[in-house]
């Protein structure tokens, strides 16, 4: 039998029909069972969490059937209270599947520590002044004392205690200067 004459025989259509209906019926379950398993058509809403404490946020995402992961920690924002969550992915009132991760930002408990940098002390006051503020920290009271060197700063102070190079305050601690007045002592 030549290969011409199976193309166009009996058997042959026989077999692409078992094959075409064997390919739709396959098709069919699967399409059933993906329906089945992925819960097509069924969304939880995520709800704000912006503002809660990580237990509220825990409840709440539980309660919807969704995961929680602290994904990392901000920079301070005085607007939230401590260790409330400042961010969330995906947004609030996103529909996405049960079981879906909810990344959250927490805010920390209050401002990281910064170092007080070397090389203040018998700098003027207008440089030390926006390498202070650029690192986050406010000036505070300034103080004229004799000595030759005007607006020279002679020494630094946080809340009545002498700072020096390397210590770590807050990163908007207020600063105090004590400063030449350019006057002989």
């Amino acid at each position: 039998m030549s290969i011409v004459k199976f193309l166009v025989s009996k058997t042959f259509f026989k077999q692409i029909l078992l094959a075409v209906v064997a390919v739709v019926v396959l098709c069919f379950f699967i399409l059933k069972w993906l329906n089945i398993t992925t819960n097509h058509g069924d969304f939880e809403t995520v709800p704000d969490l912006k503002g809660k404490s990580i237990n509220v946020a825990q409840l709440e995402l539980e309660d919807n059937n969704l995961v929680m992961k602290i994904q990392d920690s901000a920079n301070y924002n005085p607007d939230y209270p401590k260790f409330s969550v400042i961010e969330q992915e995906p947004l609030s009132g996103t529909k996405v599947k049960e079981n879906r991760k909810i990344y959250i930002t927490l805010n920390p408990s209050g401002y990281r520590k910064m170092n007080v940098p070397e090389g203040l002390i018998d700098k003027t006051f207008r440089q030390v002044k926006p390498t202070l503020e650029a690192l986050g920290f406010k000036i505070g009271r300034i103080t004229y004392v004799d000595n030759l060197g005007k607006d020279m700063v002679l020494k630094l102070s946080h809340k009545g205690k002498t700072i020096k190079a390397g210590d770590k305050l807050a990163k908007t601690s207020t600063i105090d200067l004590v400063l030449g007045n350019g006057n002989r002592p």
